[in-house]
């Protein structure tokens, strides 16, 4: 606090050469710490604003305050917006949209699902579509779907099953895998992969996965992950068994691809 040992203001601002006006302006320290306060605030409640937008809101507050400072109170604050790094894109020699499939076991589609239990918990579905008889393959659901663990889920599928000749996926890290990779050239698939921020690339699996969705995972509350593996298995057999489809003529997945195996049977 300052003192003037018993001096008027004006008589010991006139020894010390100061203003008078000096005597009466708050500390530094006193004035920003308010503004540093209210910085804090702004960032802790709007978290992805950067330094431009909080002295914009400031400024309507009515501070004073000009950019260059904000900006400094702000770093100090330790309050940048962290940026998540970019993953380099996976180059791969197919991209673009798939031509539509015209026979059996010409090609498959993959895609992941994320919902979640009564509890909060993530969990996964990896769709697996038959894009000619719009047939669920396989709907596999647990918390964890790594490139291992759908390579397994296939080879069940495989054992019941011919595989196709083409899988259409995007660029998530388990189909991009080496593993993944390894088992396509193994069992002589081509996997097709979408363009970069390109979902209609493959729309028919992103269409199932709006199905899947709004018939099956909106409409129940999951209370544990085996309840939820027994009830999106049992709509995937309904979906097949009993659904129609308009693109099929009205008919279900099963009836359409018994009609054509017939077709192809000599």
């Amino acid at each position: 606090m300052r003192q003037t040992y018993g001096l008027a203001i004006d008589k010991a601002c006139a020894l010390a050469r100061l203003s008078r006006s000096s005597w009466y302006t708050p500390r530094k320290n006193e004035q920003q710490l308010g503004l540093r306060m209210r910085i804090r605030e702004i960032a802790h409640d709007r978290p992805r604003f950067g330094c431009v937008r909080i002295h914009v809101m400031l400024k309507r507050e009515g501070w004073q305050i000009n950019l260059k400072r904000v900006h400094r109170l702000y770093c100090l604050e330790g309050l940048q917006v962290r940026m998540r790094k970019r993953r380099k894109k996976h180059l791969s020699m197919h991209r673009g949209m798939p031509p539509p499939a015209t026979g059996v076991n010409e090609r498959w589609s993959m895609d992941f699902v994320h919902d979640q239990l009564a509890n909060g918990l993530t969990f996964r579905v990896l769709t697996v579509v038959y894009n000619w008889s719009r047939e669920s393959v396989l709907l596999e659901t647990d918390f964890r779907l790594t490139g291992q663990i759908v390579i397994d889920a296939l080879n069940r599928i495989g054992k019941t099953r011919k595989l196709p000749a083409s899988i259409t996926v995007d660029h998530g890290t388990e189909f991009t895998s080496l593993v993944m990779d390894a088992w396509a050239h193994l069992n002589r698939i081509s996997l097709a992969f979408t363009r970069p921020g390109k979902p209609t690339d493959n729309g028919l699996c992103e269409s199932f996965n709006g199905r899947l969705r709004d018939e099956c995972l909106n409409a129940h509350e999951f209370k544990t992950i085996e309840e939820a593996k027994r009830i999106i298995e049992a709509w995937r057999q309904d979906y097949n068994e009993n659904r129609p489809h308009s693109s099929l003529g009205n008919l279900t997945p099963s009836e359409y691809l018994n009609q054509g195996q017939k077709n192809e049977s000599p």
